[in-house]
């Protein structure tokens, strides 16, 4: 029987209430920085500190003088680097935190981000300005985040309003919101594959369902023909919504499914709007 050697348990010191909450505040503090790292470029940087660490390991434990020479002579800069390479990613770490503290979305701010969404769609729908935004819950959406142009800008009327005028230059897709942040705008999302909806709705509302299939995000879309209101959640769409049901589910008085499906709704009018 092969016998495993003894692991030095007893030269660990104990297990107390401090040790404990240092512990949970590092973990805490890595938890945030994977979060805001991954699915970034910053990723790969990091992959590729990695990889650099263990090509240091493994030139000490073969001998390759020159090469561990070269590494060892170039560590103390890393730390500079990295800063460098992660400002933004640190950045936003810090002011992740210094809104919310503990990882939530209080009920005020919860509100005030409903009252600036339907603020723009009341404006935007009496303009007959077509728009899609897509508000994030519980899901991550930064695959679709990537395939638009960063703003990271707080959220307001004014700025929805701005991003979707006709000749504007990031009209043209979906605005995402991640919090009290408009994060990105442009985004390209997929497109619902129901075939009984691709021929009766415009590409704006395939989008909001295509979306809203793929995670918990709720969709909102203001029609360029009629100046109407929808919103899609869970694969499903509601056309000609009232902002007073917005409100409910932005805030988070409904959480189940819409009450109606889309082919249960009014007959719906083709939107040949571009892709967004």
């Amino acid at each position: 029987m092969v016998r495993l050697p003894d692991l030095p348990i007893s030269d660990m010191p104990p297990l107390t209430l401090t040790v404990a909450i240092d512990i949970l505040v590092v973990a805490f503090l890595i938890y945030q920085f994977i979060v805001l790292v991954r699915g970034r470029r910053a990723a790969h940087i990091l992959t590729g500190v990695v990889i650099l660490v263990a090509i240091y390991a493994v030139s000490a434990w073969a001998g390759l003088e020159l090469l561990r020479t070269l590494l060892a002579t170039l560590a103390p800069y890393t730390g500079f680097a990295l800063i460098v390479m992660f400002q933004s990613e640190i950045r936003r770490m810090l002011a992740r935190i210094g809104r919310k503290p503990f990882g939530r979305f209080t009920e005020l701010e919860r509100r005030e981000v409903a009252d600036e969404i339907l603020l723009a769609l009341s404006q935007l729908a009496q303009q007959k300005i077509g728009a899609l935004i897509v508000v994030e819950r519980k899901i991550g959406l930064r695959t679709f985040v990537e395939s638009g142009v960063s703003l990271d800008a707080l959220l307001s009327r004014d700025l929805l309003c701005s991003i979707f005028q006709p000749l504007g230059a990031l009209h043209d897709g979906a605005v995402i919101i991640q919090g009290d942040r408009a994060t990105a705008a442009a985004c390209f999302l997929p497109l619902t594959t129901n075939p009984l909806l691709s021929t009766n709705l415009g590409t704006r509302h395939r989008a909001a369902i295509g979306i809203t299939e793929e995670a918990d995000c709720i969709a909102l879309v203001v029609s360029e023909e009629t100046g109407r209101v929808s919103m899609a959640v869970h694969g499903e769409i509601e056309l000609s919504v009232s902002l007073d049901s917005i409100e409910s589910m932005l805030t988070g008085r409904v959480k189940g499914r819409l009450g109606q499906r889309e082919s249960q709704a009014a007959p719906p009018a083709h939107e040949p709007v571009n892709r967004s």
